[in-house]
């Protein structure tokens, strides 16, 4: 495919426009650690809300949608959207926490919460777990749609794509800090949208797809416009519905969809000027992540079963791409080379500030980790802030390095993330209850660990997970493959809880002090001091725990029911679209009313 002058002037522009804004912060980035991982926590929720959205455009994510949507059509798409819970939990629970605890990493907070060796082996090993390995891995599974975007638009050798791509991003990253990422993610965000929704408008009229009625009509791709899935047939619904929405949004550990927050969410959430923008950055990116954002890239991946209705039609159009790499998420690259001079420009630009924005964010999350939770804890406790910022670099450099190696030898942007559920699948609601039940010790979380980890390589690399869940011989139906994951992770973690020793009384005090997280959860704590004549207390703070709740699921319900009302008035189903907008408008207000009486007022 020829990229037009108009194309490369504009990829040119905007790849200066980002190194640039690089530079600029870079003097500033670099001044202390503080700067270089939180940007000294000024952020308004404005920059913060869409920084977040920007990050979790990422290029493996159209081509995960893509894929889903080929394979098990719109309603398939229910294994991440009931994310969504998790995220609104966050919005309304978690944030105000995250934010008061004043850590510099989510990592630090396990010496916040407990004490002794355990916490402190808890937070190095995870500094590495999830900032190195995890980290790696997700990086890998952007750079591999990457790698299938070069290879189908502009016929780039992997390695050609890999050092590319990676080379410009990881100078910036290196040098512009959490500071530059921010920045540069207003930018991103924009161009991300415009290339994503003008690529739809356009491929969906393309004279061999022939507009949305014949789109929607076509016998490829009629069977998989619902958004819920087919009730009668068990099987799917179990797996794709009731699973997603039943166990696995409060189970699993997911980058982006922490239960209880985590990760690069949680940084943003640290770097807010306050709580309150905390709250308000995280609800505006839960809003656009679900209930807006997906459909231009579904109405690409429908418009692709037109044009490209099977693995082997993709082939055939793109004989030079290596059989490692075809699969159903490529269609989205295959459509994406049938677009206009200018408008390709813009889409390929949108790409790779998708690329960037991804990789940035999770490099210098992961660096942070590094540095803070390993580095500075195990290696050197006396480095200075320059010291922290040069290993921040390096740890840049060398997270880009081994994601690009990986990414060579991946194949499939879900299996990543089907590993990536199920190797957290256990240990979310040890995320979740930590903040509220004081029984919870560090071996609870060590234990979920590890236990989630093993348990999930023994039943895929083994006999035993073929022998309990293969379709045709297996003892149980497949889909409980995921929840005897969570039931035994959880039994054994919780087994484990009780018979260990609780936190000292002064780490729990220290925690209830500074947190404040009241609840039935706490009482024993709050008694015992009372007893002992220790304030941890605060009378001004109240248990906002059922009135974030009751906002979560009106957020909930307010968010999926723009969700099905964009889906429907895309569809043209104007009466089932007026019903959800109704919806989506007295959850709305009826949520503006507990919003208030939490008296968080954002604006």
């Amino acid at each position: 495919m020829e990229l037009s002058t108009l194309d490369v002037s504009f990829i040119i522009v905007f790849f200066s426009v980002v190194l640039g804004i690089g530079v600029y912060v870079s003097k500033k980035s670099g001044k202390n650690s503080s700067e270089f991982f939180l940007s000294g926590r000024t952020m308004p929720w404005w920059l913060l809300g869409l920084s977040m959205v920007a990050t979790t455009f990422s290029t493996d994510t159209p081509n995960l949608v893509t894929d889903i949507v080929r394979t098990s059509g719109v309603s398939g798409n229910w294994v991440w959207w009931c994310f969504l819970l998790t995220g609104m939990l966050t919005v309304f629970v978690y944030a105000k926490l995250w934010r008061k605890s004043n850590v510099k990493t989510d990592l630090e907070f396990y010496e916040l919460r407990y004490g002794g060796k355990p916490a402190s082996f808890l937070r190095k090993f995870r500094s590495i777990y999830l900032g190195a390995l995890f980290n790696i891995i997700t990086m890998a599974s952007v750079t591999l749609a990457a790698i299938k975007i070069g290879g189908i638009m502009l016929g780039l050798e992997p390695w050609e794509t890999v050092v590319g791509a990676g080379l410009i991003t990881v100078v910036f990253s290196a040098l512009g800090g959490f500071k530059g990422v921010v920045y540069t993610d207003f930018l991103l965000f924009f161009v991300a949208m415009a290339g994503a929704i003008g690529a739809a408008f356009y491929l969906v009229n393309i004279p061999e797809v022939g507009g949305i009625e014949a789109l929607i009509a076509h016998e490829n791709v009629s069977d998989k416009l619902n958004i819920l899935p087919d009730f009668d047939n068990t099987n799917v619904l179990i797996t794709m519905f009731i699973i997603p929405i039943a166990v696995q949004w409060w189970s699993s550990w997911y980058p982006g969809a922490e239960p209880g927050g985590g990760g690069y969410i949680a940084q943003r959430m640290l770097a807010a000027k306050n709580e309150n923008h905390a709250i308000g950055a995280t609800f505006f990116f839960t809003i656009m992540h679900y209930a807006l954002r997906p459909w231009p890239w579904i109405l690409v991946a429908l418009a692709s079963l037109v044009v490209y209705p099977d693995v082997a039609s993709i082939a055939q159009a793109f004989p030079d791409v290596a059989e490692n790499k075809l699969g159903q998420d490529l269609a989205y690259s295959a459509m994406l080379t049938k677009l206009p001079s200018g408008l390709l420009g813009v889409v390929l630009a949108s790409l790779v500030a998708a690329y960037m924005s991804t990789i940035s964010t999770q490099l210098n999350w992961g660096s942070s980790y590094i540095v803070f939770d390993f580095y500075k804890q195990q290696i050197n406790p006396n480095a200075t802030e320059k010291q922290m910022v040069a290993v921040g670099r390096m740890a840049t450099v060398g997270l880009m390095l081994l994601s690009a190696l990986l990414a060579l030898t991946l194949q499939n942007a879900f299996e990543v993330f089907d590993l990536l559920v199920t190797f957290g699948a256990g240990t979310g609601l040890v995320f979740i209850l930590r903040w509220f039940w004081w029984r919870i010790n560090a071996w609870s979380e060590i234990t979920a660990m590890f236990v989630s980890g093993i348990i999930s390589i023994v039943l895929v690399k083994t006999s035993l997970g073929h022998i309990l869940f293969d379709p045709m011989t297996g003892v149980f139906p497949e889909w409980a493959n995921y929840p005897f994951v969570v039931l035994v992770t959880t039994t054994i973690w919780v087994t484990v809880t009780l018979c260990t020793k609780p936190e000292s009384d002064q780490t729990l005090r220290a925690f209830y002090k500074k947190i404040q997280p009241g609840g039935p959860g706490w009482a024993k704590v709050v008694d015992k001091a009372i007893l002992a004549k220790v304030d941890i207390s605060h009378p001004k703070e109240k248990w906002s725990v059922p009135a974030g709740i009751t906002a979560m699921l009106l957020g909930v319900a307010l968010v999926y029911a723009s969700m099905f009302a964009t889906g429907f008035w895309i569809y043209g189903e104007n009466t089932n679209a007026s019903i959800a907008a109704g919806i989506a408008l007295i959850s709305g207000l009826l949520l503006i009313k507990v919003w208030n009486s939490l008296k968080e007022e954002i604006l």
